[in-house]
């Protein structure tokens, strides 16, 4: 038995548990969105921060890395640590990885992502929509036990271009970030976390 882990935020960039193989690709009909409140990693329940989660969108792809773990012990582990880690997601669901774009055929089946919901009574954490500025607000103003929020999106940003992965998104919104930092500080760029 082998454990597949697909990353599509921090995960990217940290699995924080040991891993046999790492692969670049991805999966299909959802969006990476910045919907998810995180209150426990980039921000405070009195000021949540904002983190990815995955929404359904036929017709999208959404890139990152999958993770293989094999033998009992070592996928025991994972999944405790990934199951405190990602706590504030609510739904795991088993979805085709695929490396190559033009392929109709998955290269891995069966795996595991964390999503967090829409839903409000079951994902108490759910931020939604809201206009970009405001988004980047939000960023720019939490922090949480394991850091800024400003410095989770532009991990990922780095990360999803290291991977060569453009996603819009993540772009605009680390962009919109950057005016508000030089808006409240002069030049975004001086103060060590934007690039």
């Amino acid at each position: 038995m082998v454990l597949w882990v697909f990353g599509y935020g921090s995960l990217i960039w940290k699995a924080g548990f040991d891993y046999d193989e790492r692969r670049v690709g991805f999966i299909k009909g959802y969006r990476r969105l910045f919907h998810q409140g995180s209150t426990d990693h980039r921000g405070t329940p009195a000021n949540p921060g904002r983190t990815v989660t995955l929404e359904p969108d036929d017709g999208h792809t959404c890139w990152g890395v999958a993770y293989r773990v094999s033998g009992h012990e070592a996928e025991e582990i994972a999944l405790s640590y990934l199951e405190v880690r990602e706590k504030e997601y609510d739904q795991k669901a088993y979805l085709d990885f695929y490396f190559d774009e033009d392929s109709t055929e998955p290269a891995i089946s069966g795996v595991l992502v964390y999503i967090a919901s829409a839903d409000k009574k079951l994902n108490k954490n759910y931020l939604g929509p809201v206009p970009l500025e405001m988004m980047a607000h939000q960023i720019v103003g939490a922090v949480g036990p394991s850091g800024p929020n400003i410095e989770y999106l532009f991990q990922l940003e780095t990360a999803l271009l290291e991977i060569g992965c453009k996603d819009s998104h993540v772009t605009d919104l680390a962009n919109a970030v950057r005016k508000d930092l030089t808006c409240k500080h002069g030049d975004a760029t001086s103060n060590g976390v934007a690039k």
